[in-house]
């Protein structure tokens, strides 16, 4: 089904197409180890991880030497998608689940993700400073916001100023209310066509 990727992202490489395509492989043989996707979702992996983690590059287009933290990456969503479509990029993965960040280096290693690191550990234990902080509907925006708010670069070169980008779903107005003056929601469903992105959102949240 890596069909429904080349509808939203035509200009893919060669080596981004073998990359993508290995993923359903990758991860229908870990996740019969280690359960890192729900089973039901295993046959709509391009759909519901893989395309929804690229959802963050039609709101961001991430300029080359940009440095992406990933908090709480589960198997590798949105940071292992991201990183093929933005090889000049890097990312750095973390998680508390010791497990599944094994699926991701070993995906990684794989498919020869280079600009690519991830590591056991919680978002609070992260020295370094990053531009941008993304993650996938792993805890509310004022939770996260607490663990990276001290983690994001004062370097900007990007469109848009460093800061969070949440993949998250639903009525997110109680959940915003107090960055509603600084936020900036993208309704997934003004980019794509499929029914799962109905209520799904990117939540921009500069710091």
């Amino acid at each position: 089904m890596i069909t429904i990727l080349l509808k939203y992202f035509p200009n893919l490489t060669e080596t981004q197409i073998q990359q993508f395509a290995a993923l359903q492989g990758l991860y229908e043989h870990w996740n019969a180890q280690i359960n890192v996707i729900s089973r039901k979702d295993i046959d709509l992996l391009y759909e519901r991880h893989i395309l929804h983690s690229l959802c963050i590059a039609k709101t961001m287009d991430f300029k080359p030497n940009t440095n992406i933290l990933d908090v709480g990456c589960g198997g590798g969503f949105p940071g292992i998608p991201l990183a093929i479509l933005f090889p000049d990029c890097t990312f750095y993965l973390v998680d508390s689940i010791g497990k599944k960040i094994k699926v991701v280096n070993e995906v990684a290693t794989a498919i020869g993700l280079t600009n690519l690191k991830a590591e056991h550990k919680r978002a609070e234990e992260v020295n370094e400073k990053f531009e941008f902080i993304v993650s996938r509907a792993v805890a509310e925006t004022a939770a996260i916001y607490r663990w990276v708010q001290n983690k994001v670069s004062k370097k900007q070169f990007n469109n848009l100023p460093n800061g969070l980008l949440l993949l998250k779903g639903g009525d997110l107005t109680e959940e915003l209310q107090e960055f509603k003056k600084r936020v900036v929601i993208y309704e997934l469903k003004d980019y794509f066509q499929e029914e799962f992105f109905e209520t799904k959102k990117v939540v921009y949240l500069a710091l």
